[in-house]
């Protein structure tokens, strides 16, 4: 083993309080790896950390596993950091160049299949017809939907060096920088990754797009609560959170743990409020007709329970899908559907601090 591959096998271990690998927190110190030997330490921020003796179990599993001829001889001590000093924290602008971005929004579902990449292009671009500058970094990283959605599946990115930092230029359309992991894989390939692997290229999206300055970065979020949500809080200023759900009591239940995460003491955003996707559906020859196909009104009832505003029903219409699928979200033009994202975009201006 070089010392290299062992860093490489310690980005694995995550604090799960700190809400990153303990590598990257610099929780490693003194590493020595021989023929014969491998000893290292490990720093925690506190005396007596809760999570010390399974984080010092797990490093030396990890290693054994993997490195087989190294059991029995691998020493790791757990030591207490010696306090910070108190320095001035410099002002750091979000990303994007030098005006950055003004407001942050993560669009969330908690569950999949609900709509909400659908709602996040669409909401997008509403938000640009109101006059705002908008983005979206489509951190899905398992399921990237923004490039068809907007039909830029083709596109690649560019680098350019500004300031000498290299940056990556976004993808534009209907005037929406749009960023994701979509391109920079083959849609035939499947992103078997490790939960550092995708948060670390998440964090180089984050960190190198050249996003320019923003009036709204909309955030499309990962289904569940996980690693990508974490990773994304602590880089990221999130102004609010917006969640979207269908009505059925299935997707509920994890809306409310959605709410939970974004409400915790340790991550404190707000949220903004719940949309309800495919409300109803009304039947183009019967327009006076709706029919409740997942419930009728269950996210309505659980923004009152959860004293949350209510921001948009939005029912199940053929043009959204119709124009999803074409790579022209529906509110890109003048459809009846798109009232129902101008009223959504409307909304959540109004919600805002």
């Amino acid at each position: 083993m070089t010392q290299e591959e062992l860093f490489g096998l310690l980005h694995e271990v995550a604090h799960p309080e700190l809400h990153n690998d303990i590598v990257t927190l610099g929780m490693v110190e003194n590493p020595v790896v021989t023929d014969d030997k491998i000893q290292l330490t490990l720093l925690f921020p506190r005396s007596r950390d809760p999570f010390a003796l399974s984080i010092k179990k797990r490093c030396e599993e990890l290693i054994a596993t993997r490195f087989p001829d190294y059991s029995g001889k691998i020493s790791i001590f757990i030591k207490e950091a010696a306090p910070k000093k108190a320095a001035e924290k410099k002002e750091q602008k979000p990303f994007g160049g030098e005006d950055g971005v003004r407001r942050i929004l993560a669009v969330s579902s908690a569950k999949g299949g609900v709509g909400k990449s659908t709602v996040t292009a669409n909401l997008a671009v509403a938000l640009s017809r109101l006059g705002y500058k908008v983005g979206i970094l489509d951190a899905d990283i398992y399921g990237p939907s923004q490039p068809m959605l907007f039909g830029v599946e083709d596109y690649r990115p560019e680098g350019e060096k500004k300031d000498g930092k290299d940056w990556i230029l976004p993808a534009e359309r209907f005037g929406i920088r749009i960023m994701s992991i979509g391109f920079f894989i083959d849609p035939a390939d499947a992103l078997m990754w490790r939960g550092p692997m995708a948060t670390n290229a998440l964090r180089q999206m984050i960190r190198q797009t050249l996003w320019g300055p923003l009036d709204f970065l909309l955030i499309d979020l990962p289904p569940g609560t996980g690693d990508v949500h974490l990773s994304i809080i602590s880089e990221m200023s999130i102004t609010g959170a917006i969640v979207v759900s269908t009505p059925q009591k299935v997707a509920l239940a994890d809306v409310v743990r959605g709410i939970a995460m974004f409400r915790n003491d340790k991550i404190d955003i707000p949220v903004l409020g719940l949309v309800e996707n495919m409300a109803w559906f009304t039947p183009a020859e019967l327009p006076e007709n709706r029919y409740y196909l997942f419930g009728k009104e269950g996210v309505k009832m659980l923004a009152e329970r959860q004293k949350l505003p209510l921001l948009a029903q939005i029912p199940l219409i053929q043009s959204v899908r119709e124009s999803g699928d074409a790579g022209r979200p529906v509110s890109a033009k003048t459809d009846a559907a798109s009232e129902y994202y101008d009223l959504l975009a409307n909304n959540i201006v109004r919600e805002l601090p």
